[in-house]
């Protein structure tokens, strides 16, 4: 048995070993190249050794040339590229691919959490280590499969959650389906309400709850009957009282903001980023830059919904809102670029399907971005401003050993993002080489 196998089958053994008794499945991590994000420098042959127990890096060293290695707890990057964890800022983790939204409106919580618990193992195998989650529509599922991963007893990233949509009646975080006559349960509708004191007090239920992020629909939405993503649907001072929740909690709030009159308005009333920004105009791109706010544009997305809302029979008001955006967003991702705007990954993954994720990075290269920035952006941007910057995005001392690695190398061919070979997250081994654990 050559070198190679026993030392594929120990880190297997190690690794079925450490799940059962809560150890770190890898001390050490050999790593050919190294992306330093922060710099856009890649290193070679680095060891990066993990504190057992904690799942962080203890420790990096440079210029480490021995390749061989008798120890079964050192796995052997030397002929890989190696980089953080990736992060992807809008994900509906617990709800799959498209599906019609008066199915919601009848399904458990209990049926979705085990959809979910399929979908965030996907996510973490396409390399994404952590993600935000910005809603839900049965309220609380998303707390469920966050602390199930955090508890271990499910395998997926680390998960920021918002709990349910905070949105006005018939909004775009409403389930508003015409004709129908259903009985509309209760958990459906947590974060449904108008006016300021309203919204304050549906925010504080969702900090109360446990969101780690606030998520409100600003403007109307794509994929919503009846709503415009043009026009306004929360006030400014609606906008504000949630703010203010998220702020006195120590925690983000985000706005979803299609529209140029939304974006201005939640960047005014002090939200940490926006997502969409479909319409942005090029006074919301210098209110982004003044104020310090970043934007999360999903532009991959139409393209997506384009091809297979056609295919699979859509709603036809969804398919001519996606067509109305998707160019918009498009050009407004390039000026907000251009101006230096700070923009992260965020991907509405679960409108397309999960594990594709990485799908966008070839999207943000087309319209400006370098290799290196688009990196950033789903791993040191996306962790400042998800409030994680001393924790994931970095290969660092200190830093979570969220490291994920594959063959060629996403600087001169930012498409085989697409394609992860290793995912380790917290120093445990979850794929090599197409096998997972």
């Amino acid at each position: 048995m050559n070198r190679f196998l026993i030392s594929f089958v120990s880190i297997y053994l190690l690794v079925f070993v450490s799940s059962l008794n809560g150890q770190e499945a890898l001390s050490r991590i050999h790593c050919g190249k190294i992306l330093d994000v922060k710099n856009g420098l890649v290193r070679n042959n680095v060891m990066i050794g993990i504190g057992q127990g904690s799942g962080k890096i203890k420790s990096l060293e440079f210029n480490h040339s021995k390749t061989d290695y008798d120890d079964i707890d050192t796995l052997n990057l030397s002929n890989y590229f190696c980089l953080p964890g990736l992060i992807d800022m809008h994900t509906h983790i617990s709800e799959d691919h498209y599906r019609p939204l008066v199915d919601y409106l009848t399904m458990t919580q209990q049926e979705q959490i085990a959809i979910g618990r399929g979908l965030v193992k996907k996510t973490l195998l396409a390399g994404f280590t952590s993600v935000r989650d910005l809603g839900v529509y049965i309220a609380w599922t998303d707390k469920l499969l966050r602390d199930e991963i955090n508890s271990g007893l499910t395998d997926g990233p680390r998960m920021q959650i918002s709990g349910f949509y905070l949105t006005i009646p018939g909004g775009g975080g409403d389930i508003d389906v015409p004709g129908y006559t259903g009985n509309v349960p209760a958990h459906i509708r947590q974060g449904v309400t108008q006016g300021v004191e309203n919204f304050r007090n549906r925010a504080e239920t969702a900090v109360d709850g446990g969101a780690d992020v606030l998520k409100m629909i600003a403007s109307g939405a794509v994929l919503a009957f009846g709503s415009l993503p043009g026009s306004p649907e929360m006030t400014p001072e609606e906008i504000a009282a949630v703010v203010a929740v998220g702020h006195k909690a120590g925690i983000k709030v985000t706005a979803h903001a299609h529209g140029a009159q939304s974006v201005k308005e939640a960047i005014l009333a002090g939200v940490d980023s926006i997502e969409h920004a479909s319409l942005i105009d090029d006074e919301g791109i210098q209110l982004a830059k003044e104020h310090n706010v970043a934007l999360s544009m999903d532009i991959y997305n139409g393209d997506y919904i384009n091809i297979a809302g056609k295919e699979e029979n859509w709603p036809e008001e969804f398919l001519r809102k996606n067509r109305e955006t998707t160019a918009e967003q498009r050009n407004g991702f390039t000026k907000a670029h251009r101006a230096g705007v700070r923009i992260v990954y965020g991907t509405d993954a679960g409108v397309y399907p999960h594990g594709d994720n990485a799908k966008q990075f070839v999207y943000m290269v087309r319209q400006g971005m370098t290799s290196i920035e688009a990196i950033q952006a789903a791993t040191i941007h996306a962790a400042d401003v998800m409030g994680w910057g001393n924790q994931v995005g970095q290969i660092n001392p200190g830093f979570f050993a969220d490291i994920i690695a594959l063959r060629d190398n996403p600087i001169s061919n930012i498409q085989a993002l697409e394609n992860i070979d290793v995912v380790i997250k917290g120093g445990q081994l979850y794929k090599l080489d197409g096998k997972t654990f």
